[in-house]
């Protein structure tokens, strides 16, 4: 998380490249919203809200507030929110406030209708959180926060070694696994199995705790695992841009400076090339072209929780 408030850190490039989710995600939450008998559509907030991708999705609600603690991302928020889609300017609806997801103080006791935390919530001190959250929400408020773990190729499951090789292998000097901010994306990894049921630390504040995994067959032990549902389709040139938004991407050059004057390519050049090389084998084929299309999807953990 602290890569966020790195001078070298390129917000605007960093959301550009980023997965974007899907209708049906927020329709799901929307639904589970719905269901409660007390449920209104006046306020949400958006937890951790980075550039504000989920943020301008909330838009069934009358009042959105963005919270987020990185100067940077607030800037890229305020900026995406007077630029949307047709001209379409959401400033007078949506506003932001830099804080820390822990620290909701510039919202009245129960007045909020939702709280979202979109790839965020493995960051959360749970213990200051839940209480923060029980006293922000309404009744029958709900509470929905999503994170995706490692993204696969879609049709080569062959390789997923490879990428797993890459993103969480042990070696220092060839993986970007040691770089990774911990214990966050441990708990993405582990698709938010070790965010707290919020009943057993406020009894009595909450009524229903759920947890839904949109993982398809990638990880067969989940239980009740639905289909991926978090897709895009990037050029191969478009899926290097994105490794390059990771955050120990950025560790490990500050690690390795030379690594970027290599003759054969930093470490995530060769990462990617070592992925058009298995889909080149596993298709029989040549080489994918930089412009050619590939299928990307990752693995998405959602909960919800609603306020009794």
């Amino acid at each position: 998380m602290a890569t966020f408030g790195k001078s070298t850190f390129n917000a605007a490039k960093y959301a550009s490249s980023r997965p974007t989710y899907p209708r049906q995600l927020y329709d799901f939450v929307f639904k589970f919203h719905e269901r409660a008998k007390g449920a209104r559509w006046d306020s949400a907030v958006d937890v951790g809200c980075g550039t504000g991708q989920a943020t301008v999705e909330l838009t069934p609600f009358r009042r959105i507030i963005g919270v987020e603690p990185s100067t940077r991302m607030i800037e890229q928020a305020r900026e995406s929110v007077k630029s949307r889609p047709a001209g379409l300017d959401l400033s007078s609806q949506i506003e932001f406030v830099q804080a820390s997801a822990e620290d909701l103080s510039s919202i009245q006791d129960g007045s909020v209708d939702l709280i979202i935390a979109a790839q965020a919530c493995h960051w959360f001190d749970w213990d200051r959180f839940w209480p923060e959250a029980a006293r922000a929400l309404r009744q029958d408020g709900t509470f929905a926060a999503w994170g995706y773990s490692e993204f696969r190729l879609s049709r080569f499951p062959s390789a997923t070694p490879i990428i797993n090789d890459y993103a969480q292998g042990s070696d220092p000097a060839n993986s970007l696994g040691p770089y990774w901010e911990r214990p966050g994306r441990t708990i993405l990894d582990e698709h938010l199995v070790a965010v707290p049921d919020p009943r057993a630390l406020l009894p009595g504040k909450f009524s229903e705790f759920e947890r839904v995994y949109f993982t398809g067959s990638h990880y067969p032990d989940l239980p009740h695992a639905r289909p991926v549902i978090l897709r895009k389709r990037l050029t191969w040139e478009a899926l290097l841009g994105y490794f390059r938004t990771w955050s120990p991407l950025h560790t490990f050059h500050e690690q390795f400076p030379q690594d970027v004057e290599r003759a054969d390519g930093d470490i995530a050049v060769r990462f990617w090339r070592k992925l058009k090389e298995e889909t080149a084998r596993a298709e029989g084929k040549e080489l994918p072209k930089d412009e050619e299309l590939i299928d990307i999807e990752w693995p998405l953990a959602l909960i919800l929780a609603r306020k009794a």
